[in-house]
């Protein structure tokens, strides 16, 4: 029986049994993720590695190692992270480091460690979530405070990000931000903060882009190929090519003929295109919808979850993955500007097919909880929430009572 078999049985330690249709939606993104690797990356494979199965059989014992790590976390009570979550983002910050001093340069940037097997950047994403989650979860009562809310958080978020940032790997930096702003408005910051916090993530957004060649290069091409599909990169170039051959119905696994003809890294960033061309439009639309199974079945889960940490944690690894995966997919249509990151449980890789997996591990265990929590402990959620809903601001101006808003749905 394989462990996730296993963890369809009933936790001996009294939890309740998996979140099945997550498990059903898990496998088909898997089974669908290694015949798209197997598919896309035989011809690159061959051409990189000398062999033709390299890349599909190290997807394999990634997807075995995932597997394993998500198991045993669906058994691991998430609560402990209140206890691990400053020790796993101290570890994450020492990779992060080691990653610029050991200067591992692949494909113009430096962002692997142990000749390309490890990405740091990956792993911070997952442990941003884990930290932010427990510590807006302890700071519940004081975030309508700018001074023990935003500015704090901003500072937890720069250091993360600035580090990412000079790998460099925009699009991981952006997604950081991305996840903390969203977090932040999750556990109920005040709506004037979040709006602050957008300003400045838009106006630090654009002086990068300033300083940076590749970012002004990456959004130039990208509004340029709004007006024009003609002049967007290269790389969407082709991957519309590979949209347009595949037409309705696809020419069929394997059979694809940009992934030979020049598409970029076939395997990783452009597999959503060659989904597109052997799949056609209606196996891009299947693609999507199981992404978005995926999502309503994390959040219905952050929804359920015995407490605001479990909510937080939930909904937070629901929309990275969502995010993610949608991003990934809007570049290879030029609707996003270019960025270079993997499509979750489908692109080849193993550091963020491990990530993902973790999370779900994660999630699987907030659903464990959630359907065998006691009555008492559904009305302390219901409690904990009211408690936060009515913290009293007293600092505006004019000294007006005003009511920090409730935890968001």
């Amino acid at each position: 029986m394989t462990p996730l078999q296993r963890s369809v049985v009933k936790n001996k330690a009294g939890y309740g049994h998996v979140d099945l249709p997550l498990l059903l939606v898990l496998i088909a993104l898997g089974a669908f993720g290694l015949i798209m690797v197997f598919s896309a990356s035989w011809d690159f494979s061959q051409a990189v590695y000398r062999s033709p199965t390299y890349i599909f059989f190290k997807q394999v014992l990634f997807l075995a190692a995932g597997i394993a790590m998500a198991y045993g976390l669906s058994r691991l009570d998430y609560h402990v992270y209140r206890v691990l979550a400053v020790p796993i983002m101290g570890l994450t910050i020492v990779l992060l480091v080691t990653v610029l001093f050991v200067n591992e340069v692949r494909l113009g940037a430096v962002r692997t460690l142990f000749q390309g097997s490890v990405q740091p950047s990956e792993l911070a994403k997952v442990v941003t979530i884990l930290y932010l989650a427990v510590w807006l979860y302890t700071k519940r009562e004081t975030l309508h405070d700018i001074n023990l809310g935003l500015i704090p958080l901003a500072g937890i978020l720069g250091i993360i990000g600035g580090l990412i940032y000079l790998q460099p790997d925009l699009s991981a930096t952006g997604t950081i931000f991305v996840l903390g702003g969203l977090l932040f408005f999750l556990a109920g910051g005040d709506l004037r903060q979040i709006v602050f916090l957008i300003i400045i993530a838009l106006a630090t957004g654009w002086i990068v882009v300033q300083f940076s060649a590749t970012g002004r290069e990456r959004l130039a091409t990208y509004l340029s190929g709004l007006e024009d599909p003609m002049q967007s990169s290269y790389h969407v170039r082709r991957s519309l090519e590979a949209i347009v051959n595949g037409g309705w119905f696809g020419v069929g696994i394997g059979k694809a003929k940009t992934k030979l003809t020049g598409l970029p890294v076939p395997p990783t960033d452009s597999i959503f295109a060659v989904v597109a061309e052997e799949l056609g439009l209606f196996g891009a639309i299947g693609l999507v919808t199981l992404f978005g199974l995926f999502i309503w079945r994390g959040l219905r889960i952050a929804n359920k979850a015995p407490d605001m940490l479990g909510t937080l944690l939930g909904a937070g690894l629901t929309l990275w993955i969502g995010f993610e995966a949608l991003m990934n997919m809007a570049v290879m249509v030029g609707l996003f500007p270019f960025a270079g990151n993997a499509l979750p449980f489908v692109s080849a890789g193993g550091s963020n097919l491990i990530a993902s997996l973790a999370a779900v591990g994660i999630l699987m265990n907030i659903a464990r909880q959630a359907n065998n929590k006691p009555q008492t402990q559904t009305n302390g959620k219901e409690e904990e929430r009211r408690s936060f809903s009515a913290t009293v601001d007293l600092r505006r101006r004019n000294g007006r009572r005003s009511v920090s808003r409730p935890r968001r749905p």
